[in-house]
């Protein structure tokens, strides 16, 4: 174990010094996650609120479930082709410079796509979208590992990953009223109108970045020497290890290929519930677009309870990889469950949406801790890009699914073939990272 000053280590008590290093963090978490916060919600709200124009796209425009899901896929297209040159940007220019250049440049590109009329455009935009939006959570978690200590870095993740879920509370209402009560309003359809306003936010966020987010301690204003002192010991105390390593080594590292398996199957089951449920809902005999968004908000109320829980057990016992393992395979019990009981019922299809989705969701933030500590701190950066991206190729299960669904008239397959993958990453990427972990034992940091 490393030591910082003997200011602390000689004078302090343990306890009183662990008193004051939970209270610090709590001050940074309060200063830092909010904002954070917020601009993942726009990310998440703009990526996905497709699912919802899709009420109204594909007939206003002609569009056919298959188009629509490439259409969907596109984005991911984007996303992982500029997901590593992004992240090897935010290594030269900064955290700031970086997420500014994402919100703004996606802000916009969500925002334009009001003004589709073709299916190739449809395309051209969900790809820009997914290039310009490419790095924004990868540098984020990056970003948190100059703040947070590997066993504090669950917690925090899931209070910002929670967006995902938060985002269904907004997403679903929101984009349901604004479908129905701006349809035709200025000559515009309900679904242009939605694209406008859930776009133009996330612009006037990137005004605020350089204000409210320092690049690392040091540079925060608002923490005096004591506090910067503080956070040095926390991080050197959990055994930070600062070494460059060239993203080549990572991509001859074969457990980075291991957890990206995880994170694509995550995402080919996190997409289908983002792209594909309302219709689902929709074809369970609910026509109203605000109610179908309110439907949608029911799993997220208790998926959101579910990863904070989850992830506070997790940095508890400063353990992830069963953590992750335990919560995929409850997701795939509730993907089965939905598949047998999505023909017939409204209200077993939500009660198998809110035990896999819970479940999904509950697994994410822990996930990323267990790749940031698997991982050096030198090659954090290039190694969440990698695994991220790699994982970015479910964004081709969108389209995958329009087929399936055009070709069977079901979603049953589909959710079959999801609820499988669950169960066999559970096995194969628990029992591949058994021996890759560092063991380091809770320190309460």
């Amino acid at each position: 174990m490393s030591t910082c000053s003997g200011k602390y280590t000689d004078t302090a008590t343990e306890f009183d010094r662990q008193r004051r290093i939970d209270m610090l963090f709590g001050k940074i978490t309060r200063r830092l996650v909010p904002f954070l916060f917020v601009c993942y919600l726009f990310s998440f709200i703009d990526r996905s609120n497709v699912g919802f124009a899709q009420l109204q796209m594909k007939a206003s425009l002609g569009f056919s479930d298959a188009a629509y899901g490439v259409g969907a896929t596109m984005f991911f297209v984007g996303y992982a082709l500029f997901e590593v040159p992004s992240n090897m940007l935010l290594q030269r220019i900064g955290a700031r410079a970086t997420i500014f250049r994402i919100m703004l440049l996606w802000g916009a590109a969500s925002a334009c796509t009001m003004l589709v009329r073709t299916p190739a455009q449809f395309y051209l935009m969900r790809f820009l979208l997914g290039v310009f939006e490419a790095g924004f959570f990868p540098g984020i978690v990056v970003y948190l590992t100059n703040w947070f200590p590997s066993n504090r870095q669950a917690r925090v993740l899931a209070l910002l990953l929670t967006t995902s879920v938060a985002s269904g509370f907004v997403t679903g209402p929101v984009s349901g009223a604004i479908l129905k009560s701006l349809h035709g309003a200025g000559g515009l359809d309900g679904w242009q109108w939605m694209f406008l306003i859930e776009g133009l936010p996330t612009m006037l966020a990137a005004s605020l970045v350089f204000v409210l987010l320092p690049e690392r301690p040091d540079h925060a204003k608002w923490l005096d020497a004591e506090e910067k002192e503080l956070i040095r010991y926390a991080l050197a105390d959990v055994g930070v290890v600062r070494e460059r390593r060239s993203l080549a080594r990572v991509l001859r590292d074969p457990r980075a290929y291991l957890l990206a398996f995880g994170i694509f199957v995550n995402g080919c089951a996190g997409y289908f519930l983002a792209f594909w449920v309302p219709t689902l809902i929709r074809e369970l005999g609910v026509g109203d677009p605000r109610t179908i968004g309110l439907y949608t908000v029911i799993p997220s109320m208790i998926g959101i309870v579910a990863m904070i829980l989850c992830g506070r057990h997790s940095d508890l016992r400063n353990e992830q990889r069963l953590h992750w393992a335990f919560a995929f395979v409850m997701a795939a019990a509730g993907f089965f469950m939905l598949g047998r009981v999505v023909p017939y019922s409204l209200l077993w299809s939500l009660v198998a949406l809110t035990l896999g989705g819970s479940a999904l969701v509950s697994s994410t933030p822990i996930f990323w801790v267990m790749v940031t500590r698997y991982f050096p701190k030198g090659r954090a950066a290039a190694g969440v890009a990698v695994v991220n991206s790699l994982g970015c190729i479910a964004g081709a299960s969108p389209a995958l699914v329009g087929l399936i669904k055009t070709h069977t008239g079901s979603l049953v397959p589909a959710i079959d073939a999801i609820a499988t993958m669950l169960l066999g990453a559970a096995i194969i990427v628990t029992f591949g990272m058994r021996r890759a972990l560092p063991t380091t034992e809770p320190r309460g940091l």
